[in-house]
């Protein structure tokens, strides 16, 4: 058994890394030493002897965008592990289970009724649980059935359905107003993250996160078939139930707080696979890491590159594509 360690180190050096160069990047850089010292100068109650625009950079711009890209990041990461190995699909992402979707068609309703941020960040994440509990009402149905084949065809149809009520929406919008707000958000970004903005971001996270960590050594169980489970003693049932609902917890947060990001949750699970092997207690912790540094990554990309922020949904589409091609040929090299 390959040891985790070397793993947890990459991804603690990457998150580490992107932590920095986030801070420092942009029209006004701030270097790791005075980070640290205002960082410092906080925990101690004492000056931190920096102008007063560093601590503004630093507290009120960049600081929550930074935090707001770990939690994001780790979030979907985690989420994508859970459900590929619920699942048993490696092809499996966050929003199979319509989150994305109904997180999505929440916020274009909100922008279509002309709500402000806290109203669009509400309505996106009740949209994404009434999806994923629409799609757990459809699959009832049908109880003799494989359950999770029966979850992700009610995934794919009221998905398809909430898709159809995006588009409706946006054909009824505003075309000077509303329409490019829409694009915009169903596009992701981090620009308009604030302080306040973290703790509706964070305790959902930090639930649905701590929920999953409790469950990690089930999740292993879970990853079999329905009847080996049950034989092990797993109540398959109710375990299925719970991991979907901290999974859609934190995707909905996440696609509330970010707009649609895709490929996190389908790249960085494999990326840690890779790394630590299939077992959740393993797996966990390192997407965790690993997703929060690669949106911040990508966050930092999306607004230095152009002088005009290029959306996040963008960019993870451009930089996943190449990173999952590479995962797969090498899965594909790799010895049996």
């Amino acid at each position: 058994m390959r040891s985790a360690v070397p793993a947890y180190a990459i991804a603690a050096a990457a998150l580490l890394a992107g932590v920095c160069l986030a801070f420092a990047a942009g029209r006004y850089p701030v270097s790791p030493a005075e980070l640290l010292q205002i960082v410092w100068s906080h925990l101690t109650g004492g000056p931190s002897g920096l102008p007063h625009t560093t601590e503004t950079v630093v507290l009120q711009i960049r600081g929550p965008r930074v935090a707001a890209a770990v939690l994001v990041g780790a979030a979907l990461a985690m989420a994508g592990a859970a459900f590929q190995g619920l699942f048993r699909n490696p092809l499996v992402s966050p929003d199979i289970l319509g989150a994305s979707a109904g997180a999505a068609l929440g916020a274009v309703l909100a922008i279509f009724f002309s709500l402000g941020m806290a109203g669009i960040q509400a309505a996106a994440f009740a949209g994404g649980l009434l999806a994923v509990g629409l799609v757990y009402l459809v699959a009832s149905d049908r109880r003799s059935a494989d359950p999770v084949l029966t979850l992700l065809l009610g995934g794919l149809a009221v998905g398809s359905l909430l898709g159809a009520g995006i588009g409706l929406l946006k054909a009824l919008a505003d075309p000077y107003d509303q329409l490019p707000a829409m694009t915009f958000w169903l596009l992701g970004s981090l620009a308009a993250s604030s302080g306040d903005d973290l703790l509706p971001l964070l305790v959902p996270v930090a639930l649905g996160g701590a929920t999953l960590f409790a469950l990690r050594w089930r999740m292993n169980v879970m990853s079999l078939p329905d009847e080996e489970a049950r034989a092990l003693g797993a109540p398959t049932g109710r375990l299925r139930i719970a991991i979907v609902a901290a999974a859609t917890l934190v995707t909905a947060a996440s696609v509330a707080a970010a707009g649609i990001v895709g490929w996190i949750g389908l790249i960085v699970p494999h990326l840690a696979r890779f790394l630590v092997g299939p077992s959740f207690p393993r797996l966990l912790p390192a997407a965790a890491g690993l997703g929060g540094a690669f949106v911040l990554l990508i966050d930092t990309l999306a607004r230095t590159l152009a002088p005009v922020e290029i959306p996040l949904g963008i960019l993870t589409a451009i930089v996943g594509t190449p990173c999952f091609i590479w995962l797969l040929r090498r899965s594909q090299r790799s010895p049996p």
